[in-house]
């Protein structure tokens, strides 16, 4: 796999999440104001699969909602950025349409795709889709809103 075009340095200089609940391990491609491809190793030591399921640990499907929508705000940020706006926080404003097709286990690793439906402004709304091995395990269409920083 190729070097990462924003390494976990810059996703947590980017993100406001850290450990347990940053879900991005690195950005592979980007282009602002349009997609971003991102990378989630998922590994047996999560602290998630001590409790979903001891006997048969499975990636909890709102945590690979949670990871797209992590991607999809380095993508509006580094996007906003560029444009000299102000930071933000970008929160969740609403998902629609989110299927899950394949089960997420300790080794795989999912391949986040998003691309912007639309923007404006402070308003977001992304097509997403988390791949393991080029199958489809999750999509969904997420809304997100930024709130200016303080």
């Amino acid at each position: 796999m190729s070097d990462p075009i924003i390494d976990i340095q810059g996703i947590l200089k980017c993100l406001p999440h850290r450990y347990p609940f940053i879900l991005v391990d690195r950005v592979l491609k980007i282009e602002l104001g349009k997609s971003i491809t991102a990378l989630k190793n998922v590994t047996i030591n999560e602290p998630f699969f001590t409790g979903h399921f001891p006997e048969m640990p499975i990636m909890p499907g709102v945590l690979i909602l949670e990871a797209l929508a992590q991607a999809g705000g380095i993508l509006a940020q580094k996007s906003i950025e560029a444009l000299n706006l102000s930071p933000g926080l970008w929160l969740f404003a609403g998902i629609d349409n989110a299927r899950f097709k394949k089960i997420v286990t300790p080794g795989d690793q999912l391949i986040l795709s998003l691309n912007v439906m639309r923007s404006k402004n402070d308003f977001w709304k992304i097509a997403g889709e988390a791949t393991v091995d080029g199958q489809l395990a999750c999509s969904a269409e997420i809304l997100s809103i930024r709130k200016e920083i303080q």
